[in-house]
C-alpha cells in the first residue's frame, strides 16, 4: 500500500503534475479478514502492530501442525486463525483501530485527504476515528462517502429515537425496528430525524473534520425512479400527459438543455462541418423545419 502511494507521487513528479491529490481510501471499519500477514522487523514497527489484531491461538512448536502459518510476538508462538478461503481473521472489535492506523500511515506516506468508508452515517462514530488520527496528524482531512447503500431514514429514525431516550423523553410510540413505517412520517421523531440529515454535511464537516462530501452513483437511483414513474404514468390513465407534464414541461420551464436532445446530441456540430465542407450542398440536419425551434 505504501508503495502505490509513492508510485502515485513519483507519477505526479514525473508527469510535472504540481496540483495533485492523492485521496488514500480504507475499508477496515467491516473488513473482518485478510489475505496477507504484514512483514515485521522489530516490536513495535507498523508490521507488528498490524499483525496484533489478527484474531491467533498460543501454540508451542510440539502443537504445529503441516502446513501451519505462524508469528513470534514477545517471545510466544502464535497461530493466525485461518478460514477455509485460506483468509485470516482479524479479532472482533479491531475496526475502529485499523482504521485509525491506515490513515495515520497513508498520511504520513503521501496521501493528501482519507476515505473511510463506514457501516452507517454517524457523525460522532466518524469523529471518534477522526480525532485519534488528529492525535497523530493534526491537519488531517476527510472525504465521505454519503453513500445510497445507507439507509439514510431508517438510521437518522433510530438515532432520533435513541436521543430522544436518551434525553429522558416517552418514546413508547414508536417501534425503534419499524421506524421505516410510513406511519411515522408526519411525528416529531421524524422531523428531528429530516433536520438531522439536512445539516448532515454540515455538521460533519464542523465536528468531524469532513473536507468534502461525496455521494456515489446517485443518478443510478434517480434515472430508475424517473423511468417507474413515467412509466406507471404513460401505460396507466395520464398517457403522453405524463412525460409532458413530468418531464417536457419542466424541461423548458426550468431551462434544462436536455430539452433540445438534438443539439444535445451534436447535430448543430455536425451542421457546422457538413456546411463547412459541402457550402451551400450541405445536407443539414437543422433549419427553419426542424422541431427542435419548437422549444425557441
Amino acid at each position: 500500500f505504501i508503495a502505490k502511494l509513492n508510485a502515485v507521487r513519483y507519477a505526479f513528479l514525473e508527469l510535472g503534475i504540481d496540483n495533485g491529490i492523492i485521496v488514500a481510501r480504507t475499508d477496515s471499519l467491516g473488513a473482518g479478514l485478510t489475505q496477507k500477514l504484514a512483514v515485521s522487523h522489530a516490536p513495535g514497527d507498523l508490521g507488528d502492530r498490524y499483525n496484533a489484531f489478527l484474531d491467533v491461538e498460543e501454540v508451542t512448536a510440539s502443537t504445529l501442525g503441516d502446513g501451519d502459518v505462524v508469528i513470534r510476538r514477545e517471545g510466544k508462538l502464535l497461530r493466525p486463525k485461518r478460514l477455509a478461503s485460506n483468509l485470516y481473521q482479524f479479532r472482533a472489535g479491531t475496526g475502529e483501530e485499523r482504521v485509525v492506523l491506515d490513515c495515520i500511515t497513508a498520511l504520513q506516506n503521501g496521501a493528501d485527504l482519507l476515505w473511510i468508508e463506514t457501516e452507517k452515517p454517524h457523525i460522532e462514530q466518524i469523529a471518534g476515528m477522526v480525532d485519534e488520527i488528529r492525535k497523530a496528524v493534526p491537519n488531517a482531512k476527510l472525504v465521505y462517502n454519503n453513500s445510497p447503500s445507507f439507509n439514510w431514514t431508517l438510521n437518522f429514525r433510530q438515532q432520533a429515537y435513541d436521543l430522544l431516550a436518551a434525553q429522558g423523553e416517552d418514546v413508547s410510540a414508536y417501534d425503534r425496528a419499524d421506524l421505516m413505517n410510513v406511519a411515522y412520517d408526519d411525528t416529531a421523531l421524524a422531523r428531528l430525524a429530516d433536520e438531522k440529515i439536512r445539516t448532515f454535511q454540515r455538521d460533519g464537516a464542523a465536528r468531524a473534520g469532513i473536507f468534502h462530501h461525496l455521494i456515489t452513483l446517485p443518478t443510478y437511483h434517480t434515472a430508475a425512479l424517473s423511468t417507474d414513474d413515467l412509466a406507471k404514468g404513460y401505460f396507466g390513465d395520464e398517457g403522453m400527459l405524463a412525460y409532458v407534464r413530468g418531464v417536457q414541461r419542466r424541461e423548458i420551464r426550468e431551462g434544462i438543455a436536455t430539452v433540445k436532445h438534438q443539439n444535445m446530441a451534436g447535430s448543430d456540430i455536425g451542421d457546422n462541418h457538413k456546411e463547412y465542407f459541402a457550402g451551400d450542398a450541405a445536407l443539414k440536419a437543422g433549419g427553419n423545419n426542424n422541431t427542435m425551434n419548437q422549444f425557441g
